[in-house]
């Protein structure tokens, strides 16, 4: 008879703690969904949000095959309901157009996934708060400047991008694409700045879109 007592006790003390354990996990996991919240609210309230936002980048692609990065600069302009024009200038010129649902380039037109067009819009535009319906999002806030990893929740972008990190301080800064084979694109923007208009060759473009 106390064995069996023993048993059920034992058994009884096992139940409890997984469900400790089961709660712990859950709190966890709310704490730092929340947490999370909390850094992103944050961080988008230290951006600058205008309508236009305009500047150079510098990107190196680092591909599997390759020891040296291949690199590329030029000049991006984004407005907050035409899109993005995405021009490089070294080594070869070439322009890319996107919006929140379709990517024009010199090959031609290609839709996208709509978690990609809201990279774009949230990054250039100063809405983070909109990347929360394409990707899961953790990141961290500091003094002078903050960091998010993005991971898709869209199948067909996993099967792309495996994750993408930003950085900055009242501006994004920095944009890094870890694609899901393996090669890594980092790209720096500078000279940043937000203009009241966009010019006529810039509404041109747009105007392909």
């Amino acid at each position: 008879m106390r064995t069996w007592r023993l048993r059920i006790n034992l058994n009884v003390g096992n139940i409890r703690w997984i469900v400790i354990k089961t709660l712990m996990l859950v709190l966890l996991v709310v704490n730092q969904s929340s947490a999370d919240e909390i850094v992103l609210t944050e961080i988008s309230a230290r951006l600058i949000k205008t309508p236009i936002t305009q500047g150079d980048f510098h990107q190196q692609k680092h591909l599997k095959v390759l020891r040296k990065p291949l690199i590329s600069t030029g000049s991006f302009t984004y407005h907050q309901s035409k899109g993005v024009i995405w021009k490089t200038l070294t080594p070869v010129p070439s322009m890319l157009l996107v919006n929140e649902s379709k990517l024009l380039t010199g090959q031609g037109e290609q839709a996208v996934p709509a978690a990609f067009g809201q990279v774009f819009k949230a990054m250039l535009g100063g809405d983070l708060a909109e990347l929360t319906n394409g990707f899961s999002i953790t990141g961290t806030n500091q003094k002078t400047a903050w960091q998010l990893e993005l991971i898709p929740k869209d199948d067909m972008l996993k099967n792309i991008i495996s994750a993408i990190v930003l950085s900055g301080d009242t501006e994004v800064r920095s944009l890094e694409i870890r694609e899901a084979g393996g090669n890594i694109t980092q790209i720096n923007f500078e000279h940043i700045t937000h203009p009241s208009d966009i010019s006529p060759e810039q509404e041109a473009d747009f105007k392909r879109l």
